[in-house]
């Protein structure tokens, strides 16, 4: 089970959002290469990537920080938001991202969902969000009218075989893990997924853990920043997990 520190970037600085609301922003740090090069001494292998920007033009407009953070450190980087083009796919890819992170295009365009898999296949995975079990696109600002566990469906039968999920209610706010959403979540998807959102305290960890069989990675921001997630402590719990 991988921990990803979460790094979301808007504006060219490492911010986290409350409920995915843009008008509720902190700011962490003004460099978010600085701030991959301090998850990576703290020992993480993996960093969880966001262009807010990208998620709500539709266009990522970071992806020199990505290449950046690839460059100065050994971190395996999963990025998303505003991946909307098979040539902004190509771009992070060439870029050095280690996943892609698709989440609109999934709702609203199948048919590109699935050239995306057969032209990057494994490089790629789907980010389903959920608000009150319906999925929301745009940067989180519309909701589909798409049950979130039909879509999941749908993606492990086009042949996804990894998924971010996160629940928007608890993303940002610390509130602590609801477990049972992402056994679902995975039973649903048919492997491992990646759990994003409300995340706290070890205590939450420990918590995916015991259902691990169903988790392939944690994604924790503000948790982190704020100090009441110790990182390396996590990192070595999750190593155990493993």
């Amino acid at each position: 089970m991988d921990l990803l520190p979460a790094i979301d970037i808007l504006d060219g600085k490492a911010v986290r959002l409350a409920k995915g609301d843009y008008a509720r922003v902190t700011v962490y740090n003004d460099s978010p290469v600085d701030q991959a090069k301090e998850f990576e001494q703290k020992g993480a292998r993996w960093i969880h990537v966001v262009d807010l920007n990208g998620a709500r033009s539709g266009s990522p407009e970071n992806i020199d920080l990505v290449e950046k953070i690839v460059a100065q450190t050994s971190l395996s980087v999963e990025v998303g938001g505003g991946v909307r083009a098979i040539d902004t796919i190509a771009r992070l890819v060439d870029a050095g991202a280690a996943r892609v992170v698709l989440g609109t295009k999934l709702v609203t365009d199948k048919e590109f969902a699935q050239a995306a898999l057969e032209d990057f296949g494994g490089a790629l995975t789907a980010g389903i969000d959920a608000k009150g079990g319906e999925v929301a696109i745009e940067g989180w600002r519309e909701g589909a009218g798409v049950p979130a566990a039909d879509l999941v469906r749908e993606m492990a039968a086009m042949g996804y075989g990894h998924l971010v999920f996160t629940d928007i209610a608890r993303d940002g706010m610390q509130t602590g893990i609801d477990v049972a959403a992402y056994e679902r979540i995975a039973a649903a998807f048919g492997h491992p997924v990646i759990a994003s959102g409300g995340v706290a305290t070890i205590d939450d960890v420990r918590a995916l853990g015991a259902v691990a069989a169903s988790i392939e990675g944690v994604i924790t921001g503000r948790a982190v920043y704020e100090g009441t997630l110790d990182l390396e402590a996590a990192l070595v719990l999750c190593a155990r997990l493993s």
